[in-house]
């Protein structure tokens, strides 16, 4: 499961919501039990002709039977790709809009698949509620999809903020910048490789760390961003950055501990949670200003924004925090400050268990 998910289902699960997850698209079908969720594996079939639908027909006749018999009452869907297109449910449907393929292609600005823009109109109109994480992506995603804007609930994702505690926030690697995301080009991590050439020039002593899965790129297709992205850096630079790959989760958070900066600026998000995680802890963090962003961050007081593409800008701010512990002492503490007020897992999920009551009783 995605981070954000998780961690709703957890603390379902702890408010006596009795919660069963079915992940399509999978090796073989299995069912398993694990910390009071009932898991489901469907198996990915494959068909001579209309596969995309049939597949569809398959997953709903089987969900079917499971809501039957284990009186589940509402079903909750992703927007990517309408996987709920064309399937019928008797107990109501509720969408979260995590970022369909609709919203990206709108933000990066790149030619979508009339198929997937097909699937996700039947599914958006298939639903009888919405969230989104913020409002940005909740008032662009119901723009794009002829819903009114007060359609769309706006609770945003949330930590269990025990799990994410740091002592010694000022015990990090001097001249250190940490990107933990997807190597994809809708992060921004070609504006990141600019970045890092110019803060290097700088700080000759600074470094780049990268963490998260490598992806294909949309633009060249090529097989490999971080391949792409290798030939950005200038060569004494790129001396000065490691690409871990994906980790293990608790990896990341060391990861976020150790760095003086953490830097995301991403193109295409609904809301990033690893924002969120290097806020809560008490990390300065300079990140996109992009629409989703400002719902995070409030500039220059609990982080900077800056559009990815101001390369002078995002230096400046880290410039700024390399050079000033004070600065980066209280944008810190008031990261964390504002994860607790408004990120609080064990609050946001009474929010998201009145949107399903509401939506039970309308």
């Amino acid at each position: 499961m995605g981070t954000s998910i998780k961690n709703l289902v957890s603390e379902l699960v702890k408010q006596n919501v009795k919660v069963s997850v079915f992940v399509y698209g999978q090796a073989r079908d299995e069912f398993f039990k694990e910390e009071g969720v009932n898991f489901y594996l469907l198996k990915k079939l494959k068909y001579t002709f209309g596969g995309f639908y049939l597949y569809r027909k398959h997953i709903n006749l089987l969900l079917d039977t499971i809501i039957k018999r284990e009186q589940i009452d509402l079903l909750e869907v992703p927007d990517w790709t309408g996987i709920s297109a064309f399937m019928k449910f008797k107990i109501p449907v509720v969408m979260r809009f995590h970022g369909s393929d609709t919203y990206f292609c709108h933000l990066e600005g790149r030619k979508q698949k009339w198929k997937n823009r097909f699937f996700e109109k039947q599914a958006v109109k298939n639903s009888d509620g919405y969230i989104a994480p913020t409002r940005f992506a909740g008032e662009k995603s119901a723009e794009l999809f002829s819903l009114k804007p007060d359609k769309v609930e706006i609770i945003p994702y949330g930590l269990q903020l025990d799990d994410f505690i740091n002592e010694h926030p000022l015990d990090y690697l001097p001249f250190s910048i940490v990107n933990i995301g997807t190597l994809i080009r809708k992060k921004g991590v070609f504006q990141l490789a600019k970045i890092f050439n110019a803060i290097h020039k700088m700080f000759p002593e600074a470094t780049l760390t990268l963490i998260g899965s490598d992806a294909p790129d949309v633009y060249t297709n090529s097989s490999s961003t971080w391949e792409l992205m290798q030939k950005e850096f200038t060569e004494t630079a790129f001396q000065k950055v490691t690409y871990k790959g994906k980790v293990p989760y608790a990896d990341t958070q060391s990861a976020i501990k150790k760095a003086h900066v953490c830097a995301f600026p991403s193109l295409a998000e609904t809301l990033g949670m690893v924002t969120i995680e290097a806020m809560a802890l008490q990390k300065a963090v300079v990140n996109t200003n992009l629409g989703w962003a400002q719902d995070l961050i409030t500039d220059g007081e609990d982080g900077f924004l800056h559009h990815p593409d101001d390369i002078e800008g995002q230096c400046n701010s880290i410039e700024r925090l390399f050079l000033n512990q004070m600065l980066l002492k209280n944008l810190g503490e008031r990261a964390r400050k504002k994860v607790e007020i408004n990120f609080n897992i064990e609050e946001l999920v009474l929010r998201n268990i009145n949107l399903y009551s509401k939506v039970l009783n309308s």
